[in-house]
Parts: structure tokens; sequence; C-alpha cells
């Protein structure tokens, strides 16, 4: 499976944290969750020509309003920025949550045309019922081999907030966070926004 359509996997699934998440999140299961709303999701993708045809606006406008209510983007984007994430101003963190996110939307909206006949398997979960963190193993089944699709969740109040996915192996923070400490060592936590802003600028470029 390509890259793009990892991607598209990647934000349709993240994509299920939205409507049905809200209604379901107190009394679900993290890992029945996470299959009845990434199912819902899919359906919602194929059936709205714009996201498919990559339509930036109106997935930045649907992951604002559908997704980061339910996702703990300040831990996702500190744990990626890792030791560094102390040292930034609230003025820097603040801008590297919101160029992080940018750049996370951007990456997915251009893939989203390569969701199409995939469904979603869910993998035994371990642990216990007072777990206050879990990670929900899942297998992404269509044309060509499996993929692996995991997340890891926190137990907030009655629900769960996402703040890390893995993809074939890959943990998305951890991913990012030695990227990020290369960048922050080279040019400072301002040469990380800086470079962020310069990729968003190019992509959205180049999306539009």
């Amino acid at each position: 499976m390509s890259l793009e359509r990892l991607n598209a996997w990647l934000l349709a699934a993240t994509l299920g944290f939205g409507t049905a998440l809200a209604h379901a999140q107190a009394t679900q299961a993290p890992d029945a969750l996470i299959k009845a709303v990434s199912t819902d999701v899919l359906d919602a993708v194929r059936a709205d020509k714009s996201i498919k045809q990559g339509d930036v606006q109106k997935v930045v406008a649907l992951v604002d309003a559908k997704v980061m209510p339910h996702v703990n983007f300040q831990r996702m984007t500190s744990s990626a920025v890792g030791r560094y994430w102390r040292q930034a101003t609230p003025e820097q963190q603040k801008k590297l949550q919101d160029e992080f996110k940018i750049l996370l939307v951007r990456t997915y909206s251009g893939a989203l045309a390569q969701v199409q006949d995939q469904t979603v398997e869910l993998k035994p979960m371990r642990g216990t019922p007072g777990d206050k963190e879990v990670v929900v193993k899942t297998e992404i089944r269509g044309r060509g081999d499996p993929v692996q699709l995991d997340y890891r969740l926190e137990q907030v109040g009655s629900g769960w907030k996402i703040y890390d996915v893995n993809v074939l192996g890959v943990w998305l923070v951890e991913n990012y966070r030695s990227s990020f400490s290369q960048e922050i060592g080279a040019n400072g936590i301002d040469g990380l926004i800086g470079k962020l802003a310069e990729r968003n600028a190019k992509a959205g470029s180049t999306l539009r």
C-alpha cells in the first residue's frame, strides 16, 4: 500500500473522533469505539466528493470542528517536541501546536482520494478495565496486504482521547520527535516553527 493511502487511512481513522464519538465515548470500550467510529467515517469520506478531491479548506474545517475537541493535541505536540517543550515560551508552544496541526492536516488531505473499499478489523486488546491508557490495535483490510494501524488512547473523564498513532510499526509522535529535535538543536525552537511554517506554506500552495 502506498504512503499516500496510509496517510489517507491515518486521517480517516483520526476523523473517527467526531460526532459519533461524542455520543458513544461514555459507554463504549476504546476498542469498540475505534471500530464503530472508523467504519462510520470511512463511509462519510467515500460519500463526500469534495474531501476525496482534496478540498483542503473543507478538511481543515472538519478537523477543527469534529476531531480536535477529541484529541489531546497538546500532548501530541509536546511529545513530538520532546524535552525542548519546557524551554518554549507559551507563545512558542501555541505556534508549534498550530503549525504541527496544519502539517498533519495538509499531509492527510491530499491523500483522502485514495480511500476506496477498505475495512477495519480489531485485534484483541490487552489490559484491565481500570487502565487509564490503552493501545488499540487494528488492521486495515482491502486491496493488497493488510496494514497495521494502532492507537494510543488515554482516559479523560468518562471518555477517551487519542494521543498517538502507529502505522506499520512507526509511532507518529516518535517519528516526528527525531526530526524536530535535530531542527531545534541546529536552529532553536523558532527555527523549528519557521521550518514547519515554510513546509506548510509550500504544501498549501500545491493543494489549492
